[in-house]
């Protein structure tokens, strides 16, 4: 079966993207990555409306990639910290690739507006492809995509 007669309907990368491929999730995923918690700090840092905001939020939580931690103020009710489950976190590589082609294609002249280092020795990180074997990094030549074991033939006749 080739890619063109694989059916994507259960495409986990479309899957992905529909979770969290909306630029305002990204940003909300970045933010709280960053050290955002609270509902407030996220609308003025992201500059969205609070109806967008909390809208991602809640598709968030549902989703599993944030959870909800009650706080209070001396003096005022009960709200809620947003902060990203371990399925969130292992959205990082994911955010480094994206920061590292942005870096490369979408900065300004001066350069990345923000760095993410190795707190150890103070060098960039980067996002890489490895092979499972131990060959080390991979470009694209060097990789092909396979049917997995979820793959279903494309319905040619439904299409």
């Amino acid at each position: 079966m080739t890619w063109l007669e694989t059916s994507t309907d259960n495409c986990t990368l479309q899957r992905t993207l529909d979770l969290v491929g909306e630029k305002w999730s990204l940003l909300v995923v970045r933010d709280a990555m960053n050290g955002v918690r609270r509902f407030d700090d996220f609308r003025r840092h992201v500059g969205l409306s609070e109806s967008v905001l909390a809208d991602r939020l809640r598709k968030l939580v549902a989703a599993g990639i944030m959870h909800t931690v009650p706080y209070s103020e001396p003096g005022s009710r009960t709200r809620h910290e947003y902060r990203l489950t371990r399925k969130g976190w292992e959205l990082w590589p994911a955010m480094i690739a994206l920061k590292q082609w942005g870096d490369r294609h979408a900065a300004d002249p001066e350069g990345s507006p923000l760095e993410v280092v190795h707190r150890e020795c103070g060098e960039p990180v980067e996002a890489v492809v490895v092979c499972t074997a131990g060959h080390g990094t991979l470009d694209p030549p060097q990789a092909r995509t396979l049917p997995g074991p979820a793959a279903h033939p494309l319905d040619l006749a439904g299409r």
